[in-house]
């Protein structure tokens, strides 16, 4: 991509492993190794007997709200946090909406799909990726962030994303890796007391449901009404509904626990073993699932890497980053060691070619 053209908002990571490049070591996917696990598969299983009727989404919809004690009137089931962005992009009513960059694209896409134009905040490296709320416009209405951000992976305190609510305002927060963070902290969900707060979260990350589709909505009942009557009818299956009341009970929220613990400490691994290369800088504090690293002649190393085994996401689709971006997701320490000595492989590669070019 040119240094002026526009960042492909449609480009995600899955794009990466599609077809022959399945067989590749995925670090383009933030979707959790090894899942879903077993008693998940067999709540999914069990959930087929009851295809012949629609869905009824009122046990779901009552876990996830125990879950955050919050109301049901302040949840709503959705098919994946995406559909989310589409709900609100076509029924809430903005004037200047505006969204924090970089992060996930998919809401700018639907806002611009929906006829809105859309106004960017772009971080800048030198912060750290850090938001200052100032830089959001005062008369912005509609305010859209992710925490903790794709493809940053920095978090963001809560305090500082609070003082972004106000009457007047829409503010919505992706959270669709909190669950990834030990303890979740920094997280909005269970607040009431913030004027248009809107959360978004996801079960396909840590839960290995990105082909099942299932997210939900948190929200004030208004807000949370307005976006039902956006909605097809039936628009979550009854395996996913299953897959939501089960991943929101305690059992299962201690295993994600222990899965966000054991995330940040394979983590701590590759972010140790990518700092001591040269070359390579690392975004950070990370505290997702994925690491952001810049280095020369990304895309070169890029399709090296491809050739060598191991896919990984490009990051000049996200504006605000350029070509000399990489997303990485996180996996095991072995895998992590493979990779960097791939990557180590690739730069010389690539650094080979262009001193004989």
């Amino acid at each position: 991509m040119s240094p002026s053209a526009e960042p492909d908002l449609r480009h995600h990571g899955d794009a990466e492993v599609r077809g022959d490049a399945a067989a590749l070591t995925d670090l383009a996917v933030n979707v959790r190794t090894g899942t879903p696990p077993a008693w998940l598969k067999a709540e999914l299983v069990a959930s087929l007997d009851g295809l012949a009727a629609y869905p009824d989404g009122t046990a779901a919809r009552r876990a996830v709200a125990a879950r955050h004690g919050l109301p049901v009137a302040r949840t709503l089931l959705t098919s994946g946090a995406a559909e989310a962005f589409v709900l609100l992009a076509r029924a809430v009513r903005a004037r200047r909406p505006v969204v924090v960059h970089p992060q996930f694209t998919e809401p700018e896409a639907a806002l611009r799909d929906a006829g809105h134009t859309v106004e960017r905040v772009v971080l800048a490296e030198r912060d750290g990726f850090r938001l200052d709320p100032a830089a959001v416009p005062d008369d912005a209405d509609l305010v859209v962030v992710g925490n903790p951000t794709n493809p940053t992976s920095v978090l963001h305190p809560a305090g500082v994303l609070a003082r972004l609510a106000r009457p007047g305002r829409t503010l919505v927060v992706d959270e669709a890796f909190m669950d990834a963070v030990p303890g979740e902290r920094e997280s909005l969900a269970g607040r009431t007391d913030l004027p248009g707060l809107v959360v978004l979260r996801s079960l396909t990350k840590t839960w290995g449901l990105a082909g099942l589709r299932i997210g939900y909505v948190l929200a004030d009942p208004v807000t949370v009404a307005e976006l039902e009557r956006a909605q097809p009818l039936w628009p979550v299956s009854s395996p996913a509904l299953a897959a939501a009341r089960a991943c929101s009970g305690p059992a299962a929220l201690a295993e994600a626990a222990a899965a966000a613990r054991q995330t940040a400490a394979d983590r701590a691994h590759l972010v140790a073993r990518l700092s001591a290369l040269p070359g390579v800088t690392v975004a950070g504090p990370a505290e997702g699932p994925f690491v952001l690293i810049r280095l020369a002649d990304a895309a070169a190393v890029r399709e090296t890497l491809r050739a060598n085994g191991f896919a990984v996401r490009r990051g000049d689709t996200f504006p605000g980053l350029g070509p000399d971006w990489l997303r990485l997701a996180v996996r095991d320490r072995e895998t992590t060691d493979r990779f960097t000595d791939a990557l180590v492989e690739a730069m010389g590669k690539v650094a080979a070619g262009r001193a004989l070019g």
